[in-house]
């Protein structure tokens, strides 16, 4: 069997990573084996530990690259992209912090997934808190993180719930919390 170039098996472990990002997003962590990202790769099962150590050495590099796909210019735009409608039908293309928390929940203390979970939200709360007004540093990381709590944790209700009333009530009071304007133009203070 041949083998592949270097520039192949970089693209071939950038395919399993993007089909793991989407993936555990979607399905969860335990629910995303190996095989299923593999062939959502276009790949062989029997090439996945030719390009990854394990299975959470792939998941937490798949979580990184989710996390680094939304990047949007200040606060404002975050927030509006983060709170919106798409976010909430495809947990697949969207925040894995939102997808993934609860599954997070049940890892280990020092597992290599909640260790890159863990640096996401930080990532996550100082990007919010540098869009932040100048003030005391204090002050700037605790609105942050209240407000990553907020956006994150109106995601995970939304998509949790069965009423649609109730799903755009959950997302229009987060946007109102963390003062952004709403997309009907009105100010949300």
């Amino acid at each position: 069997m041949p083998r592949v170039s270097q520039d192949q098996a970089r693209l071939n472990r950038q395919r399993v990573v993007e089909a793991a990002a989407k993936m555990v997003r979607e399905r969860g962590l335990r629910e995303a084996g190996v095989a299923d990202i593999m062939k959502a790769a276009g790949l062989t099962h029997g090439g996945f530990y030719n390009q990854f150590e394990s299975k959470d050495a792939l998941v937490a590099e798949a979580f990184d690259w989710a996390l680094q796909q939304n990047d949007y210019d200040g606060l404002e735009a975050f927030v509006s992209m983060y709170l919106d409608e798409r976010h909430v039908g495809a947990p697949g293309e969207g925040c894995p912090i939102a997808a993934l928390a609860n599954d997070i929940t049940r890892e280990e203390q020092g597992s290599v997934v909640r260790r890159h979970f863990t640096r996401g939200v930080r990532r996550m709360a100082e990007r919010i808190a540098g869009a932040l007004p100048a003030g005391l540093a204090e002050r700037r990381r605790r609105k942050a993180l209240a407000t990553m709590s907020t956006m994150v944790g109106a995601i995970i209700l939304a998509r949790a719930v069965n009423d649609r009333e109730l799903r755009d009530e959950l997302v229009e009071a987060a946007r109102s919390a963390v003062s952004v304007p709403s997309k009907s133009g009105g100010n949300a203070g």
